[in-house]
């Protein structure tokens, strides 16, 4: 039982800590916002956009609706899948290199700055690390027994919601097709199985494929294509850690084992998947993100486990250098828990903007958001005001809710979308005067109505309470 235990505690103890201190990011307010909605409008949803993270939304949608939505509950099951990720990975080191290069693996493991910091994530990505070490469990358990009919139907279900999480996870299956050929040599009936479950898989994922190919250009044409420079530096951003990307590499090198095909399975796994991105990123889209391939990290942690068994000289030096590993990259654990790590590249205090209009807020205010080349700073602010706080927004035409979408349509004329508010909060990203950073067509109708009574900045973004001109005596803005 320590085997899969003591990582699985382990896991769960340093990933929770500081698991609430991150403010919601850009992408965690869309799971907000997709899962507040009813699964006939996800469905509908996803027809139009995001469609490749469809299974996590329906799954969270289930989740919120048992749990509520605060940061603790949008967040517990990616800490869970991450705990359990270690346990997988602790039983596929004890099937491939041993007890010892198991249980090394799924604790250092849990010691990896980016198992922390997609821990703490409202997204997909844990789960499908969990997933695919679950697949790759499963895989080998198919070798065990390869007659066993319910063992191949349980590795193609793995597969199927591997892809349903994350198409691009299943880059994967090239590490386990090197361990069913070299297999194959043997059993020569593994052939036309293998083709069979991969077939299985292809017909049921395909249709997710296709529908996320079609939305691809959409949602990802900010993501540049890659030089061999961005290859070169995605240990970075895999491992949240440069230092612990070295270290884990160098341990990985020092790995032995008599079992040539697991040390095959191992590093097809760790480097095949990334290289297989970045070609087919230099097309009409570019799918070379790190935190894509964050299933690759099991892989390294399995081959450092077993390196770091092969070169032991007795177990208080292993405790010893896992330890010393720890403090070196004790700075960046505190990084990825810092307030703003969730909201890279430009951080915005939602938190502290909602506490202000709160604070403020008398019977009859509304609001306008800047949503003019500004994403998701509405979703963030209100995420953060209480429920029954409910402003109108002024220039809101339609949410994103009722138009199956993730962005909101504005009003087209907004002279006519002003009501007789006598006050109303504007909140702005940068720390420019609030009429300066917005829509100019809103800035305009607002500038003819109401003075600015008072602007204060907070991180990223400015919240500012205007009064209509007639009401406060003042004088028009210029």
């Amino acid at each position: 039982m320590a085997l899969w235990l003591a990582p699985f505690v382990l896991t769960l103890v340093l990933v929770s800590f500081g698991l609430t201190g991150p403010l919601l990011g850009r992408d965690e307010l869309v799971t907000w916002d997709m899962t507040g909605r009813g699964t006939g409008r996800i469905l509908a949803t996803l027809r139009h956009v995001d469609a490749v993270h469809g299974a996590y939304y329906l799954l969270m949608r289930g989740w919120i609706s048992l749990f509520g939505d605060s940061v603790l509950a949008l967040r517990l099951p990616s800490l869970l899948a991450v705990a359990g990720a270690a346990s997988v990975i602790a039983l596929l080191g004890n099937r491939l290199f041993g007890y010892r290069a198991g249980i090394l693996a799924g604790l250092l493991f849990s010691c990896v700055p980016a198992v922390s910091r997609y821990g703490h994530e409202a997204r997909s990505y844990a789960l499908v690390l969990l997933a695919v070490c679950v697949a790759t469990l499963l895989v080998l358990r198919v070798l065990d027994r390869p007659n066993s009919l319910l063992r191949w139907a349980s590795y193609v279900l793995a597969l199927v919601f591997t892809g349903a999480l994350h198409l691009i996870a299943l880059s994967v299956v090239c590490a386990h097709a090197c361990l069913l050929a070299a297999r194959a040599r043997q059993d020569r009936a593994l052939w036309w199985r293998s083709a069979l479950a991969l077939a299985a898989v292809a017909a049921c994922v395909t249709p997710f494929a296709l529908l996320g190919r079609s939305q691809a250009a959409r949602q990802l044409y900010w993501v540049p294509e890659p030089d061999g420079w961005a290859l070169l530096a995605l240990a970075q951003e895999l491992f949240a850690s440069a230092l612990c990307a070295g270290a884990l590499a160098a341990l990985a090198l020092a790995a032995r084992s008599e079992r040539r095909s697991a040390l095959v399975l191992c590093g097809a796994w760790a480097l095949l998947p990334p290289l297989m991105v970045w070609a087919l990123s230099h097309g009409e889209v570019s799918y070379f993100r790190g935190v894509y391939v964050l299933f690759t990290l099991p892989a390294w942690a399995l081959l450092a486990g077993c390196g770091l068994d092969a070169v032991r000289r007795s177990w208080k030096a292993v405790a010893a250098g896992v330890a010393v590993l720890a403090l070196l990259t004790l700075p960046d654990h505190r990084q990825v828990r810092e307030r703003f790590a969730h909201n890279e590249p430009v951080p915005l205090d939602y938190a502290a903007a909602a506490e202000i209009v709160e604070r403020g807020h008398r019977p009859g205010d509304a609001v306008v958001y800047d949503r003019h080349d500004t994403w998701q700073l509405d979703g963030g602010v209100t995420y953060y005001l209480p429920r029954e706080l409910r402003l109108r927004d002024v220039f809101l035409a339609r949410t994103p809710a009722e138009i199956d979408d993730l962005y909101a349509v504005q009003c087209a004329e907004p002279e006519r979308c002003l009501k007789d508010e006598r006050r109303i909060w504007l909140l702005t990203e940068g720390g420019e005067f609030p009429f300066t950073s917005m829509d100019p067509a809103q800035a305009g109708a607002l500038r003819t109505r109401y003075t600015v009574k008072q602007s204060t900045p907070v991180t990223g973004m400015t919240v500012s309470l205007l009064e209509r001109v007639d009401a406060a005596g003042g004088v028009r803005q210029p």
